[in-house]
């Protein structure tokens, strides 16, 4: 069998499992913007591997000085910088499209994603949760309220929360940060629920996150892996899709759309 033909095999499979499923969810990983063009951060061309990995004291920096972190953060250079511009330019690719499409068909009910660069919502998709926060949005610290970077007027360092006078930070979570409350709180539901899981770029290897699959694997459901590369959680996949997930979601939608028209 060639390659071309076990993977359409198995998203047959997978087609099958996600519509017989009430309740799917998408947990996605860095390895879809990859496919966008923002460059991850281990490995070959790797940010990390380039200028270091971080230490996990972000979050500490932060709480102890955050006026300095604010003025650093306005000045930034190195890794930062290079993440940013690729940020700004990247665009949503045909696996973001795919999701959002079947989010409007009614069989994907949320996605969890581990990446902060907005591009689901840029694609379509409505019903989101972002683990790690959003790159354009800008988070209170103590109550959680969230507001659009453009429409938060910054008049001193570090800027406060109009709602409780706590600390204003970007809301992408740092080193050493707890994940939100409301955002966690909302994975955990999701995984409960959830009956089918796609797994969809993500290295399973950063947690909280690569404990909802093994949630939904304990409680009865799916999974269906989407990578071109093995993970820890690749033995204990129902289906795997051995492809970037922007050539395999688009084929996964078209036969989802022709299993539930039949």
């Amino acid at each position: 069998m060639t390659s071309q033909e076990r993977l359409e095999q198995a998203v047959e499979q997978a087609a099958r499992l996600v519509v017989a499923a009430d309740h799917v969810v998408a947990l996605v990983g860095a390895g879809l913007s990859v496919e966008s063009g923002i460059p991850p951060f281990r490995g070959p061309g790797g940010l990390w591997t380039k200028y270091g990995e971080p230490d996990m004291l972000g979050y500490e920096r932060f709480r102890d000085d955050p006026k300095k972190w604010w003025e650093e953060r306005i000045s930034r250079s190195g890794a930062m910088q290079e993440l940013i511009d690729a940020l700004a330019q990247a665009k949503p690719n045909a696996g973001h499209y795919a999701l959002a499409e079947l989010e409007r068909m009614g069989q994907l009910q949320h996605i969890i994603t581990q990446n902060i660069d907005n591009l689901h919502q840029q694609a379509g998709s409505v019903a989101i949760t972002e683990i790690h926060g959003n790159r354009l949005k800008l988070r209170c610290i103590t109550c959680n309220a969230r507001w659009p970077l453009d429409q938060f007027p910054i008049d001193e360092l570090p800027p406060k929360c109009p709602e409780c006078g706590g600390l204003v930070k970007s809301d992408t979570v740092m080193f050493g940060e707890p994940i939100p409350r409301d955002a966690l709180d909302e994975c955990i539901n999701q995984a409960r629920m959830c009956d089918c899981m796609l797994l969809v770029g993500t290295s399973a290897v950063v947690y909280p996150a690569a404990g909802f699959p093994q949630d939904v694997k304990m409680s009865g459901g799916t999974l269906i892996e989407v990578n071109p590369g093995e993970t820890p959680l690749t033995p204990f996949c129902d289906v795997v899709l051995r492809a970037a997930g922007g050539t395999c979601l688009p084929l996964l939608v078209e036969r989802v759309r022709q299993l539930a028209a039949a």
